[in-house]
């Protein structure tokens, strides 16, 4: 093979494709990985959303703000004096880019060691086995790869709604939200989701005012109604002001602030804040993959159509991860990355989807996996419940974290766990 001929090439660097990159190049295949992320510097940055503007570093404010918020209200409790904390923004900033620069530089030498050929640059297919990259260093030189198999990895972005266009300053995305470098004193967030929640957490303990405003009328409707009702109940004595059945209609700036107007089952009302998160979701990643001249065919939701062993419509072109539709999380896109490469190269690759935990890192923590008892009554499905409550548990009650519960939903003649729900710290 010649430096441009490739086994596989894999679109993207983010947990579905750097996984998958690896595990073709363990399994023998001569492989090369194209991702176009930049970081805040304008230089390549590996792991995609998740390590870089995602999972890694709101888990890095999460924590920082918890120590903060445990500091001022908890402290005490363990007989530990401590004067008024004050958090400077810009340290924990520097922390969260030093965790993320560390990892994303663990991506680059984990290719390295499993000899994946890491090529920074815009991807673009031009046929069902090539693909021409643009330089991401420098942007007027083109190469182009061939490859027996491509697998498409394209990861996913911030949804946008039309009623509160991103500008950036005072309306903001998700990646927005993890640069603030002063704690806003009103902050407002569209969408109660994972992402709502956890952005809300982290300014909430550092000192906003905070209010989440949701659409649905249901909270968090994929677990069981009590571990949701005892999540909103907490999370609102820490100070998350939640509205739920209630509709953004408008965003607009006013004298250097934002006015969100909604609709709820009373009207239509209106709250000011200094800045406005929306979190609504992301969407599938495809832009100038030109996927069309390959063949490659997308729903009307914009995700690439794949069968159940992740084959396009296109001969020799997988997909996986955020752009192929289901839960949008790493661990199930690493876990279609490994299966996707296996089932190349001749092997039963395999994604039990059934057995993708959830977990959103709010404090506490809210965990599940499985089936809820709604899905269980409405199949029909006879079953057993056990729970126990994190107050009887003496190590919680050591931590003075006794709240929650964890909750287990078994098959009622075989034992089988067929879901579980927990609320509760760590």
């Amino acid at each position: 093979m010649t430096n441009n001929e490739f086994d596989v090439v894999v679109v993207g660097a983010g947990p579905a494709g750097y996984v998958a990159a690896i595990r073709c190049a363990q399994l023998g295949f001569k492989t090369a990985c194209v991702d176009a992320w930049k970081n805040a510097a304008g230089k390549p940055s590996l792991g995609g959303a998740c390590l870089n503007v995602g999972c890694i570093p709101s888990k890095a404010l999460l924590d920082s703000s918890h120590h903060f918020y445990h500091l001022r209200h908890h402290a005490k409790d363990h007989g530990i004096q401590v004067q008024e904390p004050v958090i400077d923004v810009a340290i924990m900033q520097a922390r969260k880019d030093k965790v993320v620069k560390m990892l994303t530089g663990g991506i680059k030498s984990l290719l390295k060691k499993n000899n994946v050929e890491s090529i920074p640059g815009t991807a673009r297919l031009t046929g069902k086995q090539t693909v021409l990259v643009s330089s991401l260093e420098d942007g007027n030189s083109e190469r182009e790869l061939t490859a027996a198999h491509i697998i498409l990895a394209s990861g996913s972005v911030p949804a946008k709604i039309p009623v509160a266009m991103i500008d950036g300053e005072l309306i903001v995305d998700s990646s927005g939200a993890l640069a603030f470098d002063s704690v806003p004193g009103r902050l407002g967030i569209i969408g109660a989701g994972v992402i709502g929640l956890e952005l809300g957490s982290v300014w909430s303990r550092l000192g906003s005012s905070v209010t989440i405003l949701e659409a649905m009328d249901t909270f968090l409707p994929a677990v069981d109604a009590d571990i949701a009702d005892e999540a909103m109940g907490v999370l609102s004595k820490q100070g998350l002001s939640i509205y739920l059945d209630a509709t953004v209609v408008a965003a607009n700036r006013q004298n250097g602030e934002i006015v969100v107007e909604y609709v709820d089952n009373d009207g239509k009302h209106s709250k000011t804040f200094d800045k406005l998160i929306v979190a609504v979701g992301r969407k599938p990643y495809t832009e100038g993959l030109n996927l069309e001249t390959a063949g490659v065919k997308v729903d009307d939701r914009g995700f690439i159509v794949i069968d159940e062993h992740w084959r396009t419509s296109a001969d020799s072109i997988y997909a996986i991860g955020d752009v192929v539709g289901g839960p949008m999380l790493a661990h199930k896109g690493s876990e279609e990355g490994i299966a996707v490469a296996e089932q190349i190269a001749g092997q039963a690759g395999d994604v039990n989807y059934a057995a993708i935990p959830w977990v959103i890192y709010t404090w506490p923590e809210i965990a599940w996996v499985g089936k809820t008892e709604r899905q269980l009554q409405s199949e029909n499905t006879e079953y057993r419940k056990g729970e126990f409550p994190f107050m009887a548990s003496g190590r919680a009650r050591a931590a003075g974290e006794v709240t929650g519960k964890v909750k287990i939903l078994g098959d009622t003649q075989s034992d089988r766990i067929l879901g579980v729900q927990i609320v509760g710290a760590q």
